[in-house]
């Protein structure tokens, strides 16, 4: 996703809410023109800026987290068959039960802080990135476990150099969608219970009636959105061509 590509996107996709504006007469308090949401975020900046650290500080953490623990579990799944017939049909299950369900459980358990935004992100991610990456850690070619036998090598051994750089890609697809899913988590957190965020503020602002800063707000919290996504682009991208590079 280039620079250009997103910028292009964003001026389509003001013109058309312009637009939209301007056909249907919708008054402000329902639809504010673009001009007035720009007005609302300079006027209100320090205020949306401070509740956007929040939420990027949760989806930050979270998202390492989750990816630490996803990566940790995928290999111990690939590495033990005892422990893949055991926990991978567990972690099918728990897709069953909508994660947004926990969110008021997470805060009667973590509080109203950070902790249970963080543990809400870490939930939304764990299964995407440890799906992905354990399926690029079982995807081997034959000819990759033949020569490991041949030449004697041990499991460690063949997952070190073998399995996990093969896996890389897999792992970089999981990020990509682990980037867009943290910052929903997040905020999903943020409406149940919170004092700050972006979650919050789209919330405070609704209820006053504050409709053109609620937008401001959600736009925020889309740009963090991209912006992470494009920088977890970026790191898969790089994830692939080491991955690449150490195959030939």
């Amino acid at each position: 996703m280039k620079a250009r590509d997103i910028l292009l996107a964003s001026l389509v996709g003001v013109g058309v809410w312009q637009a939209t504006v301007w056909v249907t007469g919708a008054p402000h308090f329902i639809l504010p023109s673009p001009g007035r949401v720009a007005l609302a975020a300079f006027d209100s900046r320090v205020l949306i800026a401070e509740n956007a650290w929040i939420t990027a500080v949760e989806v930050a953490l979270g998202l390492l987290i989750g990816t630490f623990l996803g990566v940790v579990t995928a290999i111990q799944l690939a590495l033990s068959k005892t422990a893949e017939r055991l926990m991978l049909p567990i972690l099918v299950f728990t897709q069953a039960v909508p994660v947004f369900a926990l969110a008021p459980l997470l805060t009667l358990w973590f509080g109203y802080g950070m902790a249970s935004k963080i543990a809400m992100a870490v939930l939304i991610i764990y299964f995407p990135v440890t799906s992905a990456f354990h399926d690029g850690l079982t995807r081997i070619d034959r000819g990759y476990r033949d020569l490991s036998h041949a030449m004697a090598a041990g499991r460690y051994h063949f997952m070190r150099h073998v399995q996990i750089p093969n896996a890389l890609p897999s792992l970089g697809s999981g990020l990509k969608l682990a980037a867009v899913y943290a910052p929903i988590g997040a905020v999903i957190g943020e409406w149940v219970g919170a004092s700050r965020g972006l979650g919050y503020l789209m919330l405070l602002a609704n209820g006053r009636a504050k409709i053109d800063l609620m937008f401001a707000s959600l736009i925020v919290l889309a740009c963090l959105t991209v912006i992470l996504h494009v920088a977890v682009g970026a790191l898969a991208a790089r994830l692939t061509r080491y991955a690449q590079g150490v195959e030939t």
